[in-house]
């Protein structure tokens, strides 16, 4: 036998071995877990699914039944236990990666799962009483089809009420309810809804959308029927909703501000800083880093004061800042006007940090009067590549006087570029990664990543005087008491005022902001733990690149290291960076 044929005929022999046959076996297995995962994801989360352009999922809301949850548990215990079965070990890297991350996402969501968390229905400032509303101002009439399905959506909404009012109701039942000022902040929202006048509900708005293609005498009949059914069946339920809260959820609403004062409220809180900082870290060690983090910026504050040539004291710096004239628009126009240059400042920056930037645009947008109230000061709506629409940075232009101009660049940079619109919106276009990492949304990573935007602003110019180097040095002293406060509230049992101290002692934050942020953390626990934590990762990381591959670091390349493969907890990303060192080692000249 000539020796070509022969080593044809060993190679051929080799891949059909015991081991060769059993490796084939579990990347198949593994290839269909994935594949009934990311089935079961689109099935549960049709929000999600609609912005990836899924029609069916457009059609739908997600099932907030009790027999749902029981479903979902199901389901997760079902791929948890064919995970188990096949150990990373026995896959290809790229394989054993994915296997990683489906096991983490499957086990976070089972952790959660004995807390009944739908007794839980709405922070201060949005909940599934707010899901409509969303939904409407991010949905596009293209065709025929799409009036139907946003037909087929506003059909699910009283449904929608019915099954997340029952669960609230079950929250009263066992103790599982918000403190009074959380529920007061949702009542104004929700009687703001039903103040509106049908025709002008911002229900029927995708049909304002519709281009001239869609016939126009079929498009008026049907949003005649759109408005019949918000008269007749939504805004009773938003009604019915009003009056539980009035009647029902308010007599009972927590008098105590923390969560572990809840029945199993104190493992809920640790399982609330798990998820949200991706980390094992507990509530006490969080508190000591907020604290250690306070004391470092503090330092650099004094030095960012004395480069204004302010010869004062720090409170009396603070005061300045908060009443001055000087650092306020004067109209809502000038305040989005202001907030529009700066992104465009930092959209012409980009190009020497990122090797690759996303194809999707986004808009500088007023945050919607309804809810500017009890909103934050800025916030990034996702757009969707796959339905044409543009991410949305999101400007609250109420209570000017709340708004400083010296901390809008760093607002900006945190929530269009290079933060979550560059973040998101790159990551809505890693076409070749599985609808579950692509759509992955851990909290250290994203608001992280938001975070140390701030200090890339930095190296960006962004901060062009040293009072906007202050309102970039409060933002991060936000953050840091955001730790402080946070497990305060929750694991401390502060009061509000105690919680309050942080920021007005050592932030320039607005007194309307720093009540709007506490309202916040007391409604979401554990949320506001994942900035600091999320951005010290990130800032470590690089820290360990530039070191490690010193003159031959391409900040570049480690940004697309770290954005290009989708978020994902922080021990993995620090083992993606750790490999990307290593790789760069290895090939550097």
């Amino acid at each position: 036998m000539k020796p070509v044929l022969l080593g044809a005929l060993l190679m051929a022999l080799t891949a059909t071995t015991p081991s060769a046959l059993a490796a084939k076996a579990e990347a198949d297995a593994f290839a269909k877990i994935e594949k009934d995962y990311i089935a079961f994801l689109r099935a549960e989360d049709p929000i999600t699914a609609g912005f990836e352009d899924d029609a069916e999922a457009l059609a739908r809301l997600p099932d907030a039944s009790v027999e749902g949850d029981a479903r979902r548990k199901a389901a997760l215990e079902d791929f948890a236990k064919r995970l188990d079965a096949i150990p990373a070990n026995r896959l290809d890297a790229h394989d054993a990666f994915d296997r990683d991350f489906l096991a983490y996402q499957v086990q976070d969501k089972l952790d959660a799962v004995p807390f009944d968390e739908a007794r839980i229905a709405f922070q201060n400032d949005s909940g599934f009483h707010t899901m409509g509303d969303y939904l409407a101002r991010t949905t596009t009439i293209r065709t025929m089809a799409d009036v139907e399905a946003w037909m087929s959506r506003l059909s699910a909404l009283p449904g929608w009420y019915d099954a997340n009012i029952k669960n609230l109701r079950r929250g009263v039942e066992t103790g599982w309810v918000q403190p009074k000022i959380v529920v007061d902040r949702v009542l104004e929202v929700a009687k703001a809804q039903i103040a509106v006048p049908i025709a002008d509900d911002i229900l029927l708005a995708p049909f304002k959308t519709a281009p001239a293609t869609v016939d126009a005498a079929t498009l008026e009949a049907i949003r005649a029927q759109a408005e019949l059914l918000v008269k007749e069946q939504i805004r009773p339920r938003q009604e019915q909703f009003v009056a539980f809260l009035e009647s029902e959820y308010l007599p009972k609403a927590r008098a105590s501000l923390a969560v572990i004062d809840m029945p199993g409220g104190e493992d809920w809180y640790e399982y609330q800083a798990r998820h949200h900082t991706t980390t094992t870290l507990t509530p006490d060690a969080i508190h000591d880093i907020g604290l250690a983090e306070v004391a470092r910026i503090r330092g650099l504050m004094d030095g960012v004061m004395a480069e204004a040539g302010f010869t004062g004291t720090f409170a009396e710096f603070l005061t300045f800042l908060r009443t001055d004239p000087q650092f306020y628009a004067t109209s809502r126009e000038q305040l989005l006007e202001k907030a529009s240059e700066i992104a465009k400042r930092s959209d012409d920056k980009l190009p020497g940090l990122f090797g690759t930037l996303p194809r999707l645009t986004y808009g500088v947008r007023p945050v919607p009067l309804d809810q500017e109230e009890g909103y934050t000061t800025g916030r990034y709506f996702p757009g969707s590549p796959k339905l044409g629409i543009a991410g949305g940075y999101m400007v609250n232009t109420g209570k000017l006087d709340q708004r400083p101009l010296y901390e809008l660049p760093a607002l900006t940079v945190h929530e269009a570029v290079p933060g979550h619109h560059l973040q998101i919106a790159l990551q809505q276009e890693l076409d070749d990664l599985p609808y579950y990492r692509r759509n992955a949304d851990f909290t250290a990573f994203v608001e992280g990543w938001g975070l140390y935007a701030e200090y890339l602003g930095e190296e960006m110019g962004m901060y062009r005087n040293a009072y906007e180097k202050f309102g970039r040095l409060s933002y991060e002293m936000w953050r840091a008491c955001r730790l402080v406060a946070d497990t305060g509230i929750h694991w401390k049992r502060w009061d509000i005022e105690q919680a309050r101290a942080c920021f007005t002692d050592n932030s320039a934050l607005s007194p309307h902001n720093i009540q709007t942020e506490l309202e916040r953390y007391i409604s979401w626990p554990g949320q506001a733990l994942a900035y600091k934590i999320g951005e010290m990762k990130l800032k470590e990381l690089r820290a360990r690149a530039t070191t490690a591959l010193g003159a031959s670091f391409d900040v570049r390349k480690f940004h697309d290291a770290v954005l290009l493969s989708g978020p994902m907890p922080l021990a993995m990303l620090e083992g993606r960076i750790d490999a990307w060192i290593a790789d760069q080692q290895a090939n550097r000249p």
